[in-house]
């Protein structure tokens, strides 16, 4: 759903509740909210159900409203707020907590909650059921940096889910809804067993997250991952077994991809500097043996003619 209510509207909630209707209805419940500054309002989110558990991205302007208990919004459910940019604030009875981009925030929805939401805040919001996460929460909220590893593990898991969920069937939505939990029950406890067989797609899924963002580091190495991940070597290699490639082979191969771009740009020497390859002819060698054809011939294949 995307709304966005002018900042000339005398009733910016009637426009909200009105647009919210007519593009999803009751799928996702209206929080009562109001939308403030004096520029035009906009909300967008990406809304995913697994099973009983909901996976959203939100996009947000400045707005405040109430959710839980007397405002009747996602009662009695536990709501993980991880926000990238901008901030989100929940104030109830007795405490005041602000999460801003890089920070989390788990909580019982039960108790009523005012909240505001900073300008062009973005945010990815899970919204669970209590009964199996309530025993570790009880009646506090848990805050903390969104770049620990069990964090990690749960967006990585996350994220496959959206990207799969329209192939999965009955049963592969329960365990990933399953494997969801579990994962937050170690954001909870700031453990997550990794050597559990149902969370090894996101232990693997993380893992070359963490590839992805840091491939031309020089200590870019199973070791390394494992502690980022604080899973064991042996666990981090195990949940890359499933996967068909192991994680040098993952690494090789990004560093590869990225060095061919280069080469339009760079001598050779100089890409397989940077991409951290030992040498020259080590370069070469994994050049060839990925793509059947030396730097050189690339090069040359790939350049245009000149008349």
């Amino acid at each position: 759903m995307d709304v966005t209510v002018p900042g000339t509207a005398r009733d910016g909630f009637d426009i909200l509740r009105n647009e919210w209707w007519t593009q999803v209805g009751t799928a996702i419940p209206l929080p009562p909210s109001t939308p403030v500054g004096s520029g035009d309002y906009r909300i967008a989110i990406e809304h995913a159900k697994v099973d009983d558990t909901v996976i959203e991205n939100i996009y947000s302007g400045s707005i405040v409203g109430g959710t839980g208990g007397e405002f009747n919004h996602l009662n009695d459910r536990v709501v993980m707020h991880v926000v990238d940019h901008g901030e989100w604030c929940f104030t109830g009875q007795r405490s005041q907590t602000k999460v801003p981009g890089g920070w989390f925030v788990v909580r019982h929805n039960d108790p009523s909650w005012q909240f505001e939401i900073g300008p062009r805040t973005t945010a990815k919001v899970l919204i669970l059921p209590s009964a199996p996460l309530r025993p570790l929460l009880k009646d506090r909220h848990v805050t903390g940096p969104s770049d620990s590893a069990e964090v990690r593990l749960l967006m990585a898991h996350a994220r496959m889910t959206e990207a799969t969920l329209e192939d999965l069937t009955q049963a592969g939505a329960h365990a990933a809804r399953s494997a969801l939990i579990e994962l937050v029950k170690g954001v909870l406890t700031q453990e997550t067993d990794g050597s559990e067989p149902l969370l090894a797609p996101a232990l693997a899924q993380a893992a070359r997250d963490l590839v992805d963002s840091r491939l031309a580091e020089s200590d870019l190495a199973p070791g390394m991952l494992a502690r980022e991940l604080n899973v064991s070597v042996r666990t981090l290699h195990r949940a890359f077994a499933a996967t068909g490639q192991p994680v040098m082979g993952y690494i090789r191969r990004k560093r590869l991809e990225h060095a061919r771009q280069e080469l339009a740009v760079r001598s050779v020497s100089e890409v397989a500097a940077h991409w951290q390859f030992a040498d020259s002819s080590h370069f070469i060698r994994a050049f060839k043996k990925e793509y059947g054809q030396t730097p050189t011939e690339y090069i040359r294949a790939t350049r245009p003619t000149r008349s």
